[in-house]
């Protein structure tokens, strides 16, 4: 239990619905405690994308409620750090008490909660300015933290829990709990606390501030997390049963199932749907994903060394500004295309040819789609000249309309051109005479930037 004692700063994030947005991804924000790093999963894939170096020994971690900014507590120092999700890198370093190790924030984002172990305190950060705006005495070792309609602190050294009024950032409250709690989770009626050397989870009215049920689980459980949307689960990491997650339901307060996950398991967070809880492994390097509808583990992810504390958030993804392109569009007679293109095009009347540029150089490996009265043609890809062809078939008319489109990328922005062609009507030809390239003319040709506005327009 003291090996357990030093990786025993918990994570404690809350799942909680967050309205869905135009571009967003889900993120796992996981503290690596012996990297000094932390570790950001994609969980649409499982996989790490970003590697963010911070303080010394990070452990507990929370993410703003808007998905900017992760809190990250460093407990081998005086620290936390502030990483933008934007960017993954760490825009601030605010001093609080010694030994931090939890971390919460408020519902409207405006403040962060650390909890100090070795000072004893809780440090309340204003999250606009990122500096300490009070300290607030509570318990001694104070490990894990949830804000719900107050702030709920698991004092570890003397088994109490703290409850902090938001409005004063006083304690008006001190509840006895079981033997070493660590872990705090808070729906909107109960506090859900780990106690580790008991193998128990208090259960905390918060109307009252009293206990009303103990739940026993598995083996030192130290971390949990509530699912709040869509379900009424509890999840508890047991790291000595070997490696279990125990399922409550919130409703009864009974064990309804015990998961398998790695080595050591320690922070739990619920996915905002709640379709998913994320664990990490201490002693196996790895966070465990849970299925929350079969309870079984259905990925793995290796992440960085002794994983302890995770946090899951929705995060805006910022649109960033794409380069202009320009499309033009030209149609010709078949007898034409040997010019670009030998040997490709065989069998129709008309060629389309389109050309994509961007600053006037051209792009190359780009889709582009031929239309004619909104009626699809074909779509090639563009060359090293920028060029993309289609030939049209003979059941079209000789006057039309085409539209060469392309839709933009991750790079590049889109852009569309459209060409008309028709014969000469002014003399009629003897019989036997074949239309020469001079009698197809574009009538409008006129090629788009990104901006959708034409850039330039001719008539023959």
């Amino acid at each position: 239990m003291t090996g357990l004692a030093v990786l025993a700063g918990m994570v404690v994030p809350l799942a909680a619905a967050t309205p869905a947005a135009a571009q967003t991804r889900t993120l796992a924000y996981v503290t690596d405690n012996a990297a000094d790093t932390v570790s950001v999963i994609d969980t649409a894939t499982n996989t790490v994308t970003a590697t963010i170096d911070v303080g010394s020994g990070p452990e507990g971690v929370a993410v703003t409620p808007d998905g900017t900014r992760a809190y990250v507590a460093n407990s081998n120092g005086t620290t936390v750090s502030v990483i933008s999700t934007a960017t993954n890198t760490v825009t601030a370093t605010i001093d609080v008490g010694r030994g931090p190790r939890g971390v919460a924030i408020t519902p409207d984002g405006t403040r962060a909660y650390v909890t100090n172990s070795i000072g004893g305190s809780v440090s309340v950060i204003n999250t606009s300015t990122n500096t300490v705006a009070a300290t607030v005495d509570v318990g001694e070792a104070p490990r894990g933290v949830a804000v719900g309609f107050s702030v709920y602190v698991a004092n570890a050294g003397s088994n109490t829990v703290s409850v902090i009024d938001t409005a004063t950032n006083t304690v008006t409250a001190t509840v006895n709990v079981g033997t070493f709690p660590q872990g705090v989770a808070v729906n909107p009626d109960s506090a859900y606390v780990t106690n580790t050397n008991d193998a128990t989870v208090s259960v905390i009215d918060t109307a009252g501030n009293s206990v009303d049920a103990t739940i026993n689980v598995g083996g030192s459980p130290l971390g949990v997390a509530a699912a709040l949307v869509g379900g009424a689960n509890v999840y508890v990491t047991n790291a000595t049963s070997p490696g279990t997650v125990s399922v409550i339901n919130s409703a009864t307060n009974t064990v309804t199932a015990t998961i398998p996950v790695g080595s050591l398991p320690q922070g739990v967070a619920v996915t905002p749907d709640t379709s998913r809880v994320y664990v990490t492994n201490v002693g196996s390097d790895t966070v465990s994903v849970i299925d929350t509808a079969t309870n079984t583990v259905t990925s793995t992810v290796n992440v960085g060394d002794a994983p302890v504390g995770v946090a899951i958030a929705t995060i805006p993804v910022l649109e960033q500004p794409r380069i202009a392109t320009t499309l033009t569009l030209k149609a010709e007679e078949k007898e034409g295309k040997g010019k670009d293109r030998p040997g490709v095009l065989a069998g129709g009347d008309r060629i389309l040819k389109a050309r994509l540029t961007a600053g006037g150089e051209p792009v190359e490996g780009e889709r582009i789609a031929f239309t004619t009265d909104s009626t699809s043609l074909c779509t090639d890809t563009t060359d090293s000249r920028g060029h993309a062809f289609c030939e049209v078939p003979r059941r079209y008319d000789d006057e039309a309309c085409y539209t060469a489109t392309f839709a933009g990328d991750d790079t590049h922005g889109p852009s569309t051109a459209t060409v008309c062609t028709q014969h000469h009507h002014g003399e009629p030809h003897d019989e036997g005479d074949q239309p020469d390239d001079s009698s197809i003319h574009a009538l409008t040709q006129a090629p788009t930037t990104s901006t959708g506005l034409p850039t330039t327009r001719h008539s023959h």
